[in-house]
């Protein structure tokens, strides 16, 4: 963890976030520095509980390619990729973070952020397009926060 890097991206699992102990560690220090975060599937679980979020297991996974979601600032639905069996549980989220992201079929979450905008992540795969580029955006803002 002494490397100099501009960013982390935590991509996506499968399995059990809470068995990655290491990881969330690790991220937890990344954040500490400063550095910008970027998760996907796997990588939101391991943020929020980096943040001292809780995540549990769903009762129905997540698992298709026509996943609706909305975005909690814009309002704005995007057509989203999963394949995930947990979630970040909202009500858990400390100050300073909040949900950015809600599935629209059963309201789990579907993102998170934290304030400041350095820290970001959702639980969909934004890369595989299958709206087909509803979230492409969310590369670029997250390059932005790179730069910024």
């Amino acid at each position: 963890m002494n490397e100099k890097f501009d960013a982390l991206v935590i991509s996506n699992g499968p399995g059990d976030p809470k068995m990655c102990r290491q990881t969330i560690l690790q991220v937890r220090d990344v954040m500490a520095r400063d550095i910008p975060v970027f998760g996907i599937c796997l990588g939101n679980q391991l943020l929020a509980l980096a943040a001292g979020a809780n995540t549990y297991k769903l009762k129905y996974g997540h698992r298709s390619q026509n996943q609706p979601v909305i975005d909690l600032t814009t309002n704005r639905c995007l057509v989203t990729s999963q394949n995930h069996g947990f979630a970040v549980d909202n009500s858990s989220l400390p100050e300073g973070w909040e949900p950015w992201f809600v599935n629209l079929n059963d309201n789990t979450n579907e993102g998170i952020r934290h304030t400041t905008g350095r820290f970001r992540s959702v639980q969909f795969h934004p890369e595989a397009s299958p709206g087909p580029v509803d979230a492409d955006y969310l590369f670029d803002e997250f390059l932005k926060e790179i730069k910024a």
